[in-house]
């Protein structure tokens, strides 16, 4: 038996109710290493769900959850989180030499050439902004390790890119 079904979860709310026990109630994740999905774009929610399904994203407990969600499933859970309101982590803004760093960083790798020039993301391209240090550096390393997967071009630029420009770039992102 799937999670959801061992849960009782058949409505979209009861669905989305088990979501929220990992990534919280009100947006806000109890585990820093969790990412926020409160306000994340919605193609890009469905994509890292439909990417758990098929296994090309891999977590212990994201991947069998996912493994029981039907497509339309998918599709309900991303534009339901998509509208919500982002959260506020309250994380301070990057000083201003790290935040010269990230910014000089940016200019050589070219994130705001897919995540826009605020790192508010846009279609299946995920916001940066406002994204917990902790989540923001744990996929960056596995992106660098190749250990996640389902997206080898951000690991060819986590790869190259210098770990302090890196470091920078995580501190000033989560302080946006």
């Amino acid at each position: 038996m799937h999670p959801f079904e061992r849960a009782g979860a058949q409505t979209l709310a009861e669905k989305a109710a088990i979501c929220d026990a990992c990534h919280g109630e009100s947006g806000v994740p109890q585990d820093t290493t969790t990412p926020i999905i409160w306000g994340q774009k919605e193609g890009y929610l469905y994509l890292q769900l439909r990417d758990y399904k098929s296994g090309a994203r891999q977590d212990d407990i994201m991947t069998p959850l996912a493994a029981s969600l039907e497509h339309s499933d998918m599709l309900a859970l991303a534009e339901y989180f998509a509208s919500k309101p982002w959260p506020d982590l309250r994380q301070p803004s990057a000083p201003k030499a790290v935040a010269e760093q990230a910014l000089k960083a940016n200019v050589s790798v070219g994130c705001t050439g897919c995540h826009l020039d605020q790192w508010q993301g846009d279609g299946t391209v995920p916001r940066l902004a406002g994204m917990s240090r902790d989540y923001l550096a744990k996929t960056i390393a596995a992106f660098r390790t190749r250990t996640r997967g389902n997206n080898p071009g951000m690991s060819d630029l986590m790869i190259v890119t210098p770990e302090d420009d890196l470091k920078a770039l995580i501190q000033y992102l989560a302080g946006r």
